[in-house]
């Protein structure tokens, strides 16, 4: 069942040769993924299973191996997710979220057990997130999770979803909801208002209340939360927080 998360951003700028001469601004979100890291491998899991937005319908699982890039963003840069896959499959490519994650596993040296991911539909309902996680929280063996997602990207007039009052708020109520462990928070988070936000992180990050009330229920025991980063560079809301 699951026995720890990690919750980061997803923004191609947190890997520095993308991010380039404005690198060091991120720093900080990065030394923080770090330490989030750290408390997955420290939990000893089985597996680790990363979950990210992506925009297919519904959601999607990608094996380890499932390689990525940042061709896209103008960087001859490749990943891949964990260690090879299976011989000779032809495994489709990372959405940028989970690029991103597997950019940070690649950074860390990340050995400590096998990795899937799965891409949800920055629109699934929210019953759907949360019948995703519990399926997750509840596999035998020691499960960790890896989520990624960003706050609203409405903080200020430079923003890419421009100035939203309603932003400020929202990103508030979430980071409290992760510092805190608060499932119901991040269950009650509105799908509707977190589109409007372009709040990449609401699906992630109620798979991932999810995983944990299907633990609980399953008799595990409950986690604590630590919010390790909150900030708002580029008027783009940055969270991460480790539960354990």
């Amino acid at each position: 069942m699951l026995v720890a998360a990690a919750v980061c951003p997803c923004p191609p700028l947190l890997v520095p040769e993308v991010a380039a001469g404005a690198a060091p601004e991120l720093d900080g979100a990065r030394a923080a993924c770090v330490d989030a890291l750290g408390v997955l491998a420290a939990a000893r899991p089985d597996r680790l299973v990363v979950v990210g937005p992506g925009g297919e319908p519904g959601h999607v699982l990608f094996h380890e191996g499932s390689p990525g890039t940042f061709r896209g963003f103008g960087v001859d840069l490749d990943v891949r997710l964990g260690g090879p896959g299976p011989a000779g499959a032809d495994l489709p490519s990372l959405p940028p979220s989970l690029a991103v994650a597997a950019w940070l596993l690649q950074h860390v040296g990340w050995a400590h057990a096998p990795v899937e991911a799965l891409a949800v539909d920055q629109r699934l309902w929210p019953e759907r997130c949360l019948g995703i996680g519990r399926e997750i929280g509840t596999r035998e063996g020691r499960v960790a999770l890896l989520v990624m997602g960003d706050g609203s990207a409405c903080r200020t007039l430079k923003a890419p979803g421009y100035l939203d009052e309603r932003a400020a708020p929202f990103d508030t109520e979430a980071a409290r909801a992760l510092r805190e462990a608060d499932l119901a928070a991040l269950e009650a988070l509105d799908a509707d208002l977190a589109h409007e936000l372009k709040a990449s992180g609401r699906a992630p990050w109620q798979v991932l209340a999810g995983a944990a009330e299907g633990a609980q229920d399953a008799g595990g025991t409950g986690l604590g939360g630590a919010l390790l980063y909150d900030d708002a560079p580029y008027g783009v809301g940055y969270l991460v927080a480790a539960w354990s």
